[in-house]
């Protein structure tokens, strides 16, 4: 059993924890609002991201994956399908359900949201933190993939 580094007791490591998570939500705040997203709801959004990322995929399955009723995710792919950002086709294996994905359009725009946010956080770097400081920076981004992988 490996034991545990106590350089910070307890009360102090709740605190690290504490801080590390308002500044991790103000971070994501001020990278959303560098991002146009319209009228997209959380959700829509969410259904986007996951096209995006996995796949086509049927509405039952995106409403499984998202843990919404298929009477909510089929208001959403209304929604993102009014807006021109997903399409459907049908099913070659069951001709009753739709494949769902993303359009160029949408792709170009989740392109450009990502962009624009990443333009800001390395302006903010560039402008508000020394070259040490980036460095340091650095070598905290690799404890906090370990943090998030663990």
């Amino acid at each position: 059993m490996r034991k545990r580094s106590h350089d910070l007791d307890d009360a102090g490591t709740s605190s690290l924890a504490s801080e590390l998570r308002s500044v991790i939500g103000k971070l994501k705040r001020r990278m959303r609002e560098q991002a146009n997203l319209g009228d997209l709801t959380w959700s829509q959004l969410s259904v986007l991201r996951r096209l995006e990322r996995d796949g086509p995929a049927t509405m039952s399955t995106l409403a499984r994956a998202e843990g919404m009723r298929p009477q909510s995710m089929s208001a959403n792919v209304s929604a993102l399908e009014a807006a021109g950002m997903i399409s459907g086709a049908p099913d070659p294996n069951d001709g009753r359900q739709t494949i769902l994905c993303v359009t160029s359009a949408c792709r170009e725009w989740i392109e450009a949201t990502r962009a624009a946010r990443e333009d800001w956080l390395l302006g903010a770097i560039r402008e508000h933190l020394s070259p040490s400081e980036q460095t340091q920076l650095a070598s905290a981004l690799a404890l906090l993939k370990r943090i998030a992988d663990a």
